[in-house]
């Protein structure tokens, strides 16, 4: 298919992820991917995660549809799948708590009706991984968030320059967040 992309999948901690909540999309084309701009400035469409599986429920009323809780140094996110991602939700249907897990998939937002925006992941993949790679994931993503916050500092692009806008983003909640993230993996050591 000519002109077929795949979004880079951003690295964003989960409280990070919580804390955003401004959305775009190209409204001139009804197929266009929406982005979720993060406080430090990072565009997402499509995220890679690597944490715990924590929880895992399946809520569905008429067919299977999982929800799982995965958890990283700062906080934790929410994944579905169901039918329209049938390995992932079989995924979550057969692998036992406790797990390290690799996921790939697109951000969701949701707004309540009190006004707060929801954030969740449906995943394109979902794999158990070891604890070295949640480790480097760790490792990969503070160093990748470093980056957006200097650049949010510098105000050097239009997406740190929006987040920035946006959010009135207080660097040093960010910089403790990794800060955090990194001290972890010494519990780990």
């Amino acid at each position: 298919m000519a002109g077929f992309f795949r979004e880079v999948s951003r690295r964003v901690f989960a409280q990070e992820l919580k804390d955003s909540n401004l959305t775009s999309r190209d409204e001139s084309d009804q197929y266009a991917p929406q982005y979720l701009l993060t406080p430090t400035g990072a565009k997402v469409n499509r995220i890679f995660i690597v944490g715990t599986l924590i929880e895992k429920e399946d809520i569905g009323t008429d067919s299977e549809y999982w929800r799982g809780r995965v958890s990283d140094p700062t906080g934790s996110f929410l994944i579905y799948a169901g039918q329209y991602q049938p390995e992932a939700a079989q995924f979550l249907a057969e692998c036992e708590l406790p797990a390290f897990v690799a996921v790939i998939g697109k951000t969701s937002t949701y707004t309540t009706d009190d006004g707060n925006v929801l954030t969740s992941i449906r995943p394109e993949s979902v794999q158990q991984v070891d604890e070295l790679t949640r480790n480097l994931w760790v490792l990969d993503t503070a160093k990748q968030t470093l980056e957006r916050i200097r650049a949010v500092e510098a105000q050097e692009d239009a997406n740190s320059k929006l987040a920035k806008e946006h959010y009135s983003t207080d660097i040093e909640i960010y910089r403790e967040m990794v800060r955090k993230a990194i001290e972890s993996l010494k519990d780990n050591v």
